[in-house]
């Protein structure tokens, strides 16, 4: 991508280019002793401009040679607000002896910031002044602010205070070359908002299924990193970053997985580090989310020493977590696929993302058994399932399996829900079909674009369109509004929540018999209907009339298949 488009496509995704933004030219960067002159100098830096909840960035460049620029300096830049308040944000080697700060400022008005260089040379002392105007759009993330976990450590929400309703997408190896640039990234991204996504989940270049720097992980600027891991590779996230900031624009939320979890023991926690440091630094004044791995203890396929592995991982990522968290001047939320059991500690994690198997419905009490069990851990936080059943999966796990696994985790309590297709998470095309993992099996070949249009997509989000209608994030589980509900000798019956008093939502797999509706409260009256979630059509019931038992048996469904039946207090 030219100097110019790049510009231009950063400018329209959010990104102030400051003044003074190009990199500066080695004729104009500060010799050593002129810089320990003029470092009380607060105009030293040209004055730059930015938006709040937007991103400004800006480069320096120095004259000293570095032989080895990404391990011999780390570069912070520590901005201080008209309050005094400071946020030290790391900056990003961007090839040659460049840098790059990138920084969302929380609110307009003025702040001053300094450079703090590693090695106290020409990068270090440099002053200047940011000056912030409000953002006027309309994109959720920046107007309403980044996700974070919400009061009551069961739900989201932006920076406002505004509810924010996870509901991701798996595209784990959507920064390769296989889905292309613009065309396939961008018409995958306009399908998922259309349908009413608002998180992706995605992988920082080191992906599972693969093993190290094979050709099928490699994007427009090559790999990740240099061979041996010597240092990361600046090119393959120049190429990186157009699709994070699209994702931004179009207001979906990424959530950023560094790697898979058998790296760790592969690169070792410093190289791990290091990546986080950068992925910290590129794209943390965005509003994302981070998974420090995914399958966080799960070793290498081909491990001769699993065990080991498995402990190694669990140290290793608790640790990692802590650095994160030390580091992000943002303190995005903090998780791992697979659970708060792939770490020692689970207080190191601000959520928990549950892997639940892939089986169909053989999934679906492992799954409703860890939702459950999940939020009565120490300490509580937000918990989802952030990986089960993909659909079309070992030609299994289909459209009614999608809508099985939202409803059922969202009344069990769960913060948000992931979905997934089969050909999109490992990004097929028809051309170039992922092909087989390192244990030799083949996931299977359904094109991304094909799998992009199977219906469970739809299907949850009109379910999603659904609870947007209410003050979903107050809801409860009540399995005592419903007979039959389900337990765990029976998984494939009633589930329901809602607001005791105001809304009721119940999920009702295929069943002959309705079911009776229970325990209503006193003087509180009810009009209910049926919400057909493959098409989004209401059929109307009228007024709910409780026996003299206080119990309702609701109509027979409208089909022989799964209803949301929807209770609602009467004006």
């Amino acid at each position: 991508m030219s100097k110019v488009s790049r510009r231009s496509f950063l400018e329209k995704a959010g990104v102030t280019l400051a003044a003074g933004s190009a990199p500066l030219a080695a004729d104009s960067a500060k010799k050593p002793a002129s810089v320990k002159e003029n470092r009380s100098l607060e105009a030293e830096d040209p004055a730059r401009y930015g938006i709040a909840r937007c991103v400004t960035e800006w480069a320096y460049t120095c004259n000293k040679a570095y032989t080895d620029p990404f391990n011999d300096v780390e570069l912070d830049v520590v901005f201080t607000d008209a309050q005094g308040r400071e946020q030290t944000v790391p900056a990003f080697w961007a090839g040659d002896q460049t840098w790059r700060i990138r920084y969302s400022p929380a609110a307009a008005g003025r702040y001053t910031y300094r450079t703090v260089a590693s090695d106290k040379g020409e990068l270090d002392g440099r002053h200047g002044t940011l000056e912030v105007s409000a953002y006027q759009g309309d994109n959720p993330l920046r107007k309403h602010g980044a996700m974070r976990v919400a009061a009551d450590q069961r739900h989201f929400e932006h920076e406002d205070g505004t509810p924010f309703f996870w509901l991701g997408d798996t595209w784990w190896m959507g920064l390769c070359s296989r889905l292309r640039w613009p065309d396939d990234f961008q018409e995958l991204a306009a399908d998922r908002v259309k349908k009413g996504f608002t998180v992706i989940q995605i992988i920082a270049g080191l992906y599972p299924d693969m093993p190290p720097f094979d050709p099928r992980g490699a994007n427009e600027g090559g790999y990740p990193w240099q061979a041996e891991y010597a240092r990361i590779n600046p090119a393959y996230f120049d190429a990186a970053d157009v699709r994070i900031q699209h994702l931004v624009e179009r207001g979906l939320t990424p959530c950023i997985v560094a790697c898979w979890g058998y790296f760790l023991p592969i690169m070792g926690i410093p190289k791990i580090k290091k990546h986080w440091r950068n992925l910290i630094a590129r794209w943390g004044a965005y509003p994302v989310a981070w998974c420090l791995a995914g399958e966080g203890a799960m070793p290498y396929y081909l491990s001769k020493t699993p065990k080991e592995d498995v402990e190694t991982q669990r140290q290793g990522w608790t640790e990692v977590s802590r650095y994160v968290h030390s580091i992000d001047p943002y303190h995005h939320p903090v998780t791992i696929h697979n659970g708060r059991s792939e770490v020692l500690d689970p207080a190191v994690l601000d959520f928990d993302m549950l892997q639940t198997g892939h089986d169909d419905r053989k999934s679906i009490p492992n799954t409703e058994n860890k939702i459950t069990s999940a939020q009565l851990k120490t300490p509580r936080c937000p918990v989802l399932a952030g990986e089960v059943c993909y659909e079309g999966i070992m030609e299994a796990c289909r459209q009614e399996i999608q809508r099985f696994m939202f409803w059922t985790c969202i009344l069990n309590g769960a913060g948000g829900h992931t979905y997934g297709a089969n050909g999109i998470w490992q990004v097929n095309t028809r051309e170039r079909p992922f092909g087989p993992s390192p244990h030799g099996r083949t996931w299977g070949n359904v094109p991304w674009d094909v799998a992009a249009n199977l219906p469970g997509s739809t299907h949850i989000g009109l379910s999603k369109a659904l609870l947007m209608r209410y003050p979903w994030w107050r809801f409860e589980p009540h399995s005592d509004w419903t007979q039959p509900h389900w337990s765990v000798d029976n998984y494939i019956l009633p589930y329901a929540a809602g607001i005791s008093g105001e809304v009721r939502v119940i999920f009702i797999p295929p069943a002959w018999t309705a079911p009776k509706v229970t325990n209503f409260e006193n003087g509180v009256n009810y009009r209910a209907f049926y919400f057909d979630p493959k098409s989004g059509e209401q059929h109307d019931l009228g007024e709910v009339t409780p026996d003299s038992n206080g119990i309702w048996p609701a109509p027979i469904t409208p089909t022989y298949a799964d209803w949301i039946l929807v209770l609602e207090k009467k004006s």
